[in-house]
């Protein structure tokens, strides 16, 4: 059915091809950028927070084959891969755990509510970003419960002519792949359609996998004042999860499939715009614990996402005023979870006023509706000061929460139980920080300090056996505390002459301490698992104005696992031309590490590809 399926994408893909110009993105000045909120619109170089964007080119240019692995080289960011190219990972955000960050997909909210571990079920190929936006603290103000410690928001783009791009690769362990996007607009309407594979033998015992990536846009323009857009998405993975959640069992096997679409309409007036839009999100997941004997333990979950928002901002004298309200149905058909519903509702409001040309601030709140904890309220402000043009002093303050997952609540089998009776997660959250961006210079400055009650995490009684028989139990910990520091430094150098010159050096350097306050005597699965140290580094070269050259490094430190030191490195050649190549190296060093589980990461990795890009 799958090699069906992939053959009739590619008849599709390939229908109205013509030329394209492919642009270079890597001298857009980040104070223009408009950050893509689901209310207000405001420039980069006018946000009183910590947000890191990532561009078209440095998407391209990175030494990854996934979202997954491109976010790991982003300050902040905590990527714990089980696997490569993007099979599953889990994503936090100033140490904050998987379940607390959310992803968006163009201001749409991908949330799973069986478990965090899907949230990068994600169904568009890496080469259709955009760019990708990375909000590092609380969001609940602005995109909801979810993003408790930081969000997530990759951006696509409709291209206004036809065209079409194609890579294919291949690598050590088996490793194939490849994509194709296409662009055919028709008059006024604009749509796009891309897919993706990626497959590989595995690095290690059982860890052969499987990526197919879907994924269709369209939008057309009624008028001036009205525009409407749909998306529809597809991604299925199977993957052998040796280590994936236990040792004991070397041959566990997974396999999701992940549906989404949307469709929406924006009215924009003088003053006022509204954009109001629907959507659907699906996952199906087979999880097997013996890859070859379903009938041993098999767990069968599907989850649907069915949701409804508004949100519009006003210009007025005043300032701009912000509003939105969004309803969201999930449910849940498990032969381990049983049969599960809930039902949420939330209100946003805020506000935004300049004072001057150098003093401005945000004030707004959000208040949520769930079926099982009624209303709670959850405000924030934000504080700017332009000490220059080019330099900015900030501080914000935000709280935050997240309800349980289904699999927190009601998850069990020989290794771990539930508990129905917990309660959501809460937090405050401090910020201060300072940053200057120029045409060749940014660099920023921030110190951040997060109180969280009612934690929850997996915890156990500890024993003298080996293995420890006693199941792990989600529980509400008391409080934890996160203090964290966070410098970044980036210089576009372009030194050297017409046949070698170095384009760019970047440098980030980030620390958080946590104090846990529990019960003596328990171990602890996640709430001391976060980053310590995170040092990245990189910089950029470019050959006979042909080649590009990318090297990149991380030295990682958790607060529960060995630190380690890895090194990446791509070259490009001919990248915005008809035809080009590049090769990459991952894990230079040969480091051995682990991230996530119990899975080993692979040693030294290869991969050689070619692109085309027709006019």
């Amino acid at each position: 059915m799958m090699n069906k399926f992939w053959i009739l994408c590619s008849l599709i893909a390939t229908i109205n091809i013509s030329g394209f110009s492919q642009q270079d993105t890597s001298t857009v000045d980040l104070g223009e950028f408009i950050l893509q909120e689901n209310r207000m619109e405001i420039p980069f170089n006018k946000t009183s927070r910590n947000i890191s964007v990532i561009g078209r080119k440095a998407i391209e240019t990175t030494p990854a084959r996934s979202l997954q692995e491109v976010l790991s080289f982003t300050p902040g960011v905590d990527v714990r891969q089980r696997g490569v190219s993007g099979v599953q990972a889990n994503i936090g955000i100033r140490g904050g755990s998987f379940e607390q960050t959310l992803m968006l997909l163009n201001g749409i909210k991908l949330t799973d509510p069986q478990t965090g571990h899907h949230m990068m079920n994600i169904p568009v190929p890496l080469q259709s970003i955009q760019r990708i936006e990375v909000l590092k603290g609380p969001g609940s103000r602005i995109f909801g419960q979810n993003a408790y410690a930081g969000a997530v928001n990759i951006i696509t783009e409709l291209p206004e002519t036809s065209m079409f791009r194609m890579q294919a690769y291949g690598g050590d362990f088996g490793a194939l792949g490849g994509h194709i996007i296409t662009s055919a607009p028709i008059g006024k309407y604009k749509q796009t359609v891309s897919l993706s594979r990626d497959q590989s033998n595995g690095h290690w015992y059982n860890s052969d996998f499987k990526v197919n990536n879907l994924f269709y846009e369209s939008g057309i323009d009624i008028n001036e004042k009205n525009e409407i857009r749909t998306m529809f998405g597809y991604t299925d993975r199977d993957f052998g999860a040796n280590g994936f959640y236990t040792n004991r069992f070397p041959d566990q096997w997974e396999a999701t499939e992940t549906y989404l679409a949307s469709i929406s309409h924006t009215y924009r007036a003088e003053r006022l715009q509204i954009q109001t839009r629907g959507y659907w999100r699906r996952n199906d997941d087979e999880f097997r614990l013996r890859r070859l004997e379903p009938e041993f333990f098999t767990n069968l979950h599907t989850s649907d996402v069915l949701a409804l928002e508004t949100n519009g901002t006003y210009q007025s004298k005043l300032g701009t005023t912000g509003f939105g309200l969004e309803g969201r149905q999930e449910n849940l058909e498990s032969t381990n979870l049983g049969e599960r519903e809930r039902q949420f509702m939330g209100i946003f409001a805020e506000h935004r006023k300049e004072i001057g040309e150098k003093l401005d601030f945000r004030v707004g709140i959000y208040s949520n509706y769930y079926d099982q904890y009624k209303w709670r309220h959850f405000p924030g402000a934000e504080v700017g000061y332009q000490l220059s043009p080019a330099s900015r002093l900030y501080a914000n303050y935000g709280a935050s929460f997240r309800v349980p997952s289904f699999t927190e609540l009601y998850y069990q089998d020989p290794s771990n139980s539930s508990n129905p009776n917990l309660l959501p997660e809460e937090a405050q959250t401090y910020e201060a920080g300072w940053k200057v961006w120029k045409p060749r210079l940014r660099t920023e400055l921030v110190y951040f300090f997060r109180r969280t009650e009612n934690l929850i995490d997996y915890v156990r009684q500890p024993s003298e056996i080996d293995p420890n028989p006693n199941r792990w139990t989600p529980e509400n910990i008391t409080a934890v505390d996160f203090h964290g520091i966070e410098t970044s430094f980036q210089y576009f150098l372009n030194w050297g002459n017409g046949d070698a010159k170095l384009r760019e050096f970047q440098i980030s350097y980030n620390y958080i301490n946590a104090n846990l306050n529990q019960a003596p005597g328990l171990e602890s699965r996640y709430a001391l698992n976060s980053l310590r140290h995170q040092l990245i580094a990189g910089i950029q070269a470019e050959f006979f104005q042909r080649a590009e050259f990318t090297l990149k490094a991380r030295y990682i430190e958790r607060m529960a696992l060995d630190p380690y030191f890895l090194m990446d490195a791509r070259l490009d050649f001919n990248r915005l031309k008809k035809f080009g190549f590049f090769v990459e190296v991952s894990n230079i060093t040969d480091t051995d590490y682990v991230e996530a589980g119990w899975v080993q990461m692979p040693g030294r990795w290869a991969k050689a590809g070619v692109t085309v890009n027709l006019d």
